[in-house]
């Protein structure tokens, strides 16, 4: 079995068990998170789409902790100028562990 589901504007397949990286929620680590926002499911009897989302079904997840992402260099240069500037950027990530798939 496995959903659909849409956090931030971004969308995951998920299955229980599964851990993924979402944006970042100052929570502590081992409190829930439900995403109500479930657009398709698929299990034994097939699969069920929603218009846009199925209506009262709903993913839990369990806070697992936070994780950074890779690092990604942004370099500023104009040539001629004497003008270099060179910065990282790291962004934070909430890994979740998903708990349970519930359906109307």
């Amino acid at each position: 079995m496995y959903a659909i589901i849409e956090d931030g504007g971004r969308q995951f397949k998920v299955e229980e068990g599964q851990q993924i990286d979402i944006d970042y929620r100052d929570v502590s680590r081992g409190n829930q998170v439900v995403f109500q926002r479930v657009l398709a499911v698929r299990d034994d009897d097939g699969i069920r789409l929603g218009c846009p989302t199925i209506e009262s079904a709903t993913v839990t997840a369990e806070v697992v902790g936070v994780a950074q992402g890779p690092k990604i260099v942004v370099q500023k240069f104009r040539r001629r100028k004497n003008y270099r500037r060179k910065i990282g950027h790291r962004q934070l990530y909430t890994r979740v562990k998903i708990n349970k798939i519930e359906l109307p």
